[in-house]
């Protein structure tokens, strides 16, 4: 079979498609045949040498797609052949097959077709295990999310909206802004022309933020918790602003705050398995009454990974960018 592998880390132009073995499934595994793979900031860290999948584990990018189920391996029940699913991966999803455990497939979504479902798994995972389950936003509260218009931001705003939550957003262009506006956020802030701190101060009457996802890391540390109301949550996702930053602990205990970082990589499979129940129940119920709704940009042939990276460096996108096995 086709799939993208990286014998080097680096540029866009890292991304090689190669031939390699039809991957088996173990036990307790399924294989799905890939309709379309969704594009991370995670695989263009992996690309890059900066974000290395767990040991043992598939070093082919992709993290998560959709597609058909073409095997099941022993102890596999709720999943047959021929089943049309979408999945968290760990690895592999740029690829025309992946194995997968089976307690990290999901049914497509009523209303949401093949090829889009791969937008869903690893935002919908992502937003709901670290803003739900993990800060536990609740209704009414402030909610601030760094990079609106990403898949990650698109998700997360659509959710919080639903939970009665007030979002608030970043973004670098009044097109980014619109389309955040237009799915629910209420406080919009350019980070290119406005401070985000003093914007969420001023919008709040200086309670600030309740809760923050941030995808940013050092950059932003010590501003995200200037910007937290007493006894707020800030949660790290993503290393794009750095690894190492200063943090005011004076501010942070005044406050009663709290910072704490997540990945879900390299989460246990139980815990991966308990993230995709409780999307499952909380989070499909709304995509399928159309409430939700996966946010797609583009869509790139396997054989144009590098392009797809290209695209989402550049950080024009708006929502997910896919990849389609010819």
């Amino acid at each position: 079979m086709k799939a993208i592998t990286i014998p080097t880390p680096g540029g866009p132009e890292a991304l090689v498609l190669t031939d390699v073995d039809v991957p088996e499934p173990a036990p307790g595994e399924v294989r799905v045949t890939v309709a379309a793979a969704g594009v991370n900031r995670a695989d263009v860290m992996q690309r890059m040498g900066r974000y290395n999948p767990p040991p043992g584990m598939t070093e082919i990018p992709g993290l998560e797609v959709s597609g058909v189920v073409d095997a099941v391996g022993d102890e596999v029940t709720e999943w047959v052949v021929g089943d049309r699913v979408c999945a968290l991966l760990v690895g592999g999803g740029y690829a025309e097959q992946v194995v997968v455990p089976a307690a990290q497939v999901l049914p497509i979504p009523q209303g949401v077709d093949l090829v889009e479902a791969a937008a869903l798994p690893e935002v919908a995972c992502t937003v709901w295990s670290n803003v739900f389950l993990t800060a536990n936003l609740q209704p009414g509260e402030t909610f601030l999310v760094h990079g609106g218009s990403s898949g990650i931001g698109t998700m997360a705003i659509q959710l919080a909206r639903e939970v009665g939550a007030r979002v608030a957003v970043t973004a670098g262009s009044q097109e980014k802004l619109d389309v955040c506006r237009h799915l629910g956020a209420e406080v919009l802030i350019n980070y290119k022309e406005q401070d985000f701190v003093e914007e969420i101060r001023r919008a709040t009457d200086g309670h600030g933020a309740d809760v923050i996802l941030d995808n940013m890391g050092a950059k932003y540390l010590p501003r995200n918790v200037d910007a937290l109301a007493t006894a707020g949550r800030l949660v790290v996702i993503g290393l794009q602003g750095g690894v190492k930053g200063e943090l005011d602990l004076g501010v942070l205990l005044r406050k009663r705050a709290a910072v704490i970082a997540t990945s879900l990589r390299a989460r246990p499979l139980a815990e991966k398995a308990t993230i995709v129940a409780a999307v499952r129940e909380h989070v499909w119920p709304l995509v399928a009454d159309g409430r939700v709704r996966p946010v797609v940009h583009s869509r790139h042939a396997l054989a144009d990974a590098s392009r797809a990276h290209a695209e989402m460096e550049s950080s024009t996108h708006i929502g997910k960018i896919l990849l389609i096995p010819a």
